[in-house]
């Protein structure tokens, strides 16, 4: 379970102080969470500060009751969380089974790292001893990305905007491992997304605008009030689902 408490993240410069977050409480413990909002509300900016990203300018994060706020990402990498970035990195030199196996930090063989990769709809054979470059597409680094989180195992995974960057046929691909994720993961996701069809499988939606959470509830709550463009987040949001 994931605990902010009074998260708060301000932007000092010589010329103005700006708050990015603004005391933000929540507490998630459900196995699919989505995080939506209008463009520059603060999404990515709290998605890194779980993440350990970031360090938040005043309040308190804990996992499963304990105070991680001050751990880097490293540590909270050790304790059980995972951050998809909104542009996965590319590794010159390292193979896609390179990846799976620090991602499962032990050994395993080449069968286990082919298990992972089947399970976000890759043939292993075609991709296990691909070197991970330039060769490789946007969708196909995203569900590479995806299977090193499977074999990791955590706690919970953040995804940074996932759909950014690919095409509508690997969005489809990639909707299909989102929800295989959430009939089987043991830990939490949480997604930052503008898309319907990621909310429409979320568990819980969050809704986030300038730095305040707006409105949250179960997706039968939420979701047909962003999809009638009511309220002031929601018509800002209703080109965009």
């Amino acid at each position: 379970m994931l605990e902010l408490k009074n998260i708060s993240f301000e932007v000092n410069t010589p010329e103005q102080q700006k708050g990015i977050l603004k005391d933000i409480n929540l507490t998630i413990d459900e196995r699919f969470v989505a995080i939506t909002g209008p463009n520059g509300g603060g999404k990515s900016t709290l998605a890194k500060v779980i993440a350990g990203i970031i360090t938040p300018t005043t309040g308190r994060i804990l996992l499963d009751g304990e105070d991680i706020t001050d751990l880097d990402i490293t540590e909270r990498a050790k304790r059980g969380v995972s951050f998809a970035f909104q542009q996965p990195v590319r590794f010159k030199g390292l193979t896609v089974r390179d990846l799976i196996t620090m991602a499962a930090g032990k050994p395993i063989n080449v069968s286990q790292a082919c298990s992972y990769l089947s399970e976000v709809g890759l043939c292993a054979k075609d991709y296990i001893n691909r070197e991970v470059n330039a060769s490789l597409s946007g969708g196909e680094l995203k569900r590479i990305e995806i299977a090193m989180i499977i074999a990791r195992g955590t706690k919970l995974s953040v995804f940074d905007e996932p759909e950014a960057g690919i095409d509508l046929w690997s969005f489809g691909n990639l909707i299909q491992v989102f929800e295989k994720m959430h009939e089987t993961i043991n830990g939490s996701i949480m997604i930052i997304s503008h898309q319907e069809r990621i909310l429409n499988i979320a568990d819980r939606i969050i809704v986030l605008a300038g730095g305040r959470v707006e409105r949250e509830g179960t997706r039968d709550e939420v979701l047909p009030h962003l999809l009638a463009g009511t309220g002031s987040v929601c018509s800002m949001l209703a080109d965009k689902l």
